[in-house]
Formats: C-alpha cells, sequence, structure tokens
C-alpha cells in the first residue's frame, strides 16, 4: 500500500508539472508582446511628426501638401550679336565739332603724342606744312594747315587737300614747293616728326582758332596782287594771313 501510494503521490506531482508546463506555452506577457511595442513607437513617431508640423510655415505646409514646384527649364542664352568688321578709318573732310583733344602749341606736349599714320591726304598736308613753315613756330605750322583745310571746304578749291596742295594755276602753282623743282622728300626727322603730328591732329578735326578762316597766305617780304582785295585775318610769325571773299 505504501508504494502505491507513493506511486500515486509522484504520478499526481508528474501531471501538475506538465499541466504547468501546458499553461506556460499559452501565457500572453504583454510587455514582451512585439505588436504592442510597435504600436508604442509608432504613437511616439506620430506624436513628434505633429509636434513639428505644428511648428512649419504656412508656406511650408502648402509645399508639403501641394509638392515641390515643376522646375522650369532654364532660358537658352541669349545670342550674342557679332560685331561687324571695322571699316578702316577714312580721315574726316569737315571739321569734327566735339574734338576731344585740347591742342596745346607746346612741342614737348605735341611729340609726347602717338606716332601718327594716315592716307594720301594726310601725306600731302604734313610736306606742305613741312616745306612751307617748318621754319616757323608751332602756331605758324598750324597756321598754314588751317589754310589748306579751309580752302579744301570753302567750295572754291578741289575738295582733297592733295589737289588743293597741288593746284596750279596762273603760270604756276598755288604752294610754291610743289614745282620748286627740288625732291619733296622731307629730310629732318623732327621737322618731319612736327608736321605729321599737326597734320594729324588737323585732319582728325582740331580747331581751326588760328587763322579766323584764311585761304591765303604769304611772307612778310612779298606783296601779291590779292592781298589788297582780301581780308587780312592774322599775322603770324614770317606769314600774314588772309581770306578770300565768299569762301
Amino acid at each position: 500500500m505504501k508504494r502505491l501510494g507513493k506511486t500515486l503521490a509522484a504520478a499526481s506531482l508528474a501531471a501538475f508539472a506538465l499541466t504547468q508546463a501546458a499553461h506556460a506555452d499559452v501565457t500572453r506577457s504583454d510587455s514582451n508582446d512585439p505588436k504592442v511595442a510597435i504600436g508604442d513607437q509608432m504613437i511616439a513617431l506620430l506624436g513628434n511628426e505633429k509636434l513639428r508640423l505644428r511648428a512649419l510655415s504656412g508656406a511650408a505646409l502648402d509645399t508639403i501638401a501641394t509638392g515641390p514646384a515643376e522646375a522650369k527649364p532654364s532660358p537658352a542664352p541669349a545670342k550674342v550679336a557679332k560685331k561687324p568688321a571695322a571699316m578702316p578709318k577714312a580721315d574726316p573732310q569737315p571739321m569734327m565739332p566735339n574734338f576731344a583733344v585740347t591742342v596745346e602749341y607746346d612741342s614737348d606736349w605735341l611729340m609726347a603724342l602717338p606716332a601718327p599714320s594716315g592716307n594720301t591726304d594726310w601725306q600731302c598736308l604734313s610736306e606742305a606744312i613741312y616745306f612751307e613753315a617748318r621754319g616757323e613756330t608751332l602756331k605758324g605750322q598750324f597756321a598754314v594747315a588751317e589754310v589748306i583745310l579751309n580752302r579744301r571746304d570753302s567750295g572754291l578749291y578741289p575738295s582733297t587737300v592733295c589737289s588743293v596742295v597741288k593746284q596750279r594755276g596762273g603760270g604756276g602753282c598755288q604752294f610754291s614747293y610743289v614745282c620748286d623743282g627740288y625732291s619733296d622728300k622731307m629730310r629732318e626727322p623732327g621737322a618731319r616728326a612736327v608736321a605729321q603730328r599737326i597734320a594729324r591732329l588737323m585732319l582728325d578735326g582740331a580747331p581751326r582758332a588760328l587763322t579766323a578762316g584764311a585761304t591765303h597766305f604769304h611772307t612778310r617780304g612779298v606783296k601779291p596782287g590779292w592781298s589788297k582785295r582780301f581780308a587780312r585775318t592774322a599775322a603770324i610769325g614770317a606769314h600774314l594771313f588772309y581770306r578770300q571773299p565768299g569762301a
């Protein structure tokens, strides 16, 4: 009987243990449930998002609601018009009213200008200044240049510098050096440089401020017939200057 009692007791104990084990397999622990943990995390995240949304401006909320604006395509680069090729510079005929340089009748100022160049009219004017007035002061040389340009623009004489300088008539030349039989080569470098710079300035429109529109000049040692009929306008150095009526 004793052995049977022990056996029954052991069986009862084993059955109780099995029951408890089976019950443990199906017991739910809310603290370890993954669904509960995910739910809590979602609540926390949504709460944070709500707080952040409240902090945003109206414009930012509109952007979130409608999505980013569609980027506009960049405009095509504007075509730059090609600059036309520069035309060769022609020596101006009439006096330019807006000459940009204030002329100084000073050799240092004159020789500080860039070395000039030009067309055939520039060459003819340079020669006329050189041969007719290189022994004169700067004003005297500028004055001779004025006479030649005044003739060119007067309508009474040819319309180019070279034609004015080389004009013949009355059995001689208007400017004596043209038909004196000597070479027209400018051999004195200093005097040539001065004459060329004066010619360039005058052709570029420097004011003709010395002779009051004179069309003629002569040295003080002679007295041509026309000097009695023309109005004298200036006396500069060895030359007297006159303006022909109608010029």
